[in-house]
């Protein structure tokens, strides 16, 4: 059993979800090799910051989601973090303006290695998911637009990764659409996650399963967009299995919409992105782009003692 001290920061950091940012930003480095003729060590390094800079703001903006529903977790979970008083809402507030501070200054550091001038990308958009991130935990989440303002997170996320990228390796478009698909993935994991602590509506979450399978629609035009030559063959048989491995816990929670199915269908959905980053990889690099699967591992062993949802 972890720490009691640790545990209590860890469940408010939602420390096993921290590995899905991470996976954000593997997949932009897989799309990365593919495309750059050669590779520079200043690209690694780069990506390595990404990944820093992508945690930290990953980790603050739970820091902040919970210091924004303190009043409401007080009465419905009162075992959290803020209410239980394990961490003190003091401490919650600096912590989260430590994690956005570490996050932008890694990315500053991510626009400096290699010999040519500082890149502003990384830290545009670090600002830019700094500002969404707090946008959505200081109220658009209690709005109709809530699905749509955290999948601008990931959108953003993605796109802070293929900032590393030259301009010249890789089109608009296709970092767009890569991000888009991430992104459209976040609108129907947060939508079907809405209601996931009462009984939720078969229609309801039937409709944001829908939003999640258009997603994987929206991978398979993106593989046809990118060369003939890249990636691998498995990719489409890939996305099918991943359709399977999200879709048996969406079917049950469909079927019987109660907490417990739901709440068990977010978790697959949200873990299960490290999942959809790797099956992504290797439309651009082929079958080694599923070692970003090993992100898995340790996410699933913190989360036996740290909710994720």
């Amino acid at each position: 059993m972890p720490n009691p001290r640790l545990l209590a920061f860890a469940q408010l950091m939602r420390a096993p979800n921290v590995f899905t940012a991470f996976a954000d930003i593997a997949l932009a480095t897989a799309a990365g090799v593919a495309v750059m003729p050669e590779v520079p060590g200043s690209f690694w390094l780069s990506a390595f910051l990404l990944a820093l800079t992508s945690g930290s703001l990953y980790l603050a903006g739970m820091v902040w989601n919970d210091y924004f529903d303190r009043a409401e977790d007080a009465v419905a979970r009162p075992f959290r973090p803020l209410p239980s008083g394990r961490v003190r809402v003091r401490t919650a507030v600096l912590l989260g303006v430590a994690l956005f501070a570490a996050g932008l200054g890694f990315a500053v550091l991510a626009g400096m290695p290699g010999d040519a001038a500082w890149n502003p990308s990384p830290f545009a958009y670090a600002i830019a998911i700094t500002v969404a991130v707090l946008m959505y935990d200081g109220g658009l989440k209690l709005t109709p637009a809530g699905p749509v303002a955290m999948a601008s997170c990931r959108f953003l996320n993605v796109l802070l990764g293929l900032s590393a990228i030259p301009d010249t390796a890789l089109d608009l478009e296709i970092r767009i659409q890569l991000a888009g698909v991430v992104g459209v993935y976040i609108v129907g994991v947060t939508w079907f996650a809405r209601t996931e602590e009462g009984r939720s509506s078969s229609r309801h979450l039937l409709s944001a399963a829908s939003v999640i399978a258009v997603s994987l629609v929206l991978a398979l035009v993106l593989k046809a967009k990118l060369p003939a030559e890249s990636g691998s063959v498995t990719f489409p048989y890939l996305l099918v299995l991943f359709g399977f491995l999200i879709g048996r816990p969406i079917a049950r929670a469909v079927s019987n919409p109660g907490s417990r199915q739901v709440q068990a269908a977010v978790k697959r959905c949200v873990l299960g992105l490290v999942v959809l980053d790797a099956v992504l990889a290797t439309a651009f690099v082929g079958l080694p782009g599923l070692a970003i699967l090993l992100l898995l591992p340790p996410a699933l062993v913190i989360g036996k003692w740290v909710y994720s949802t």
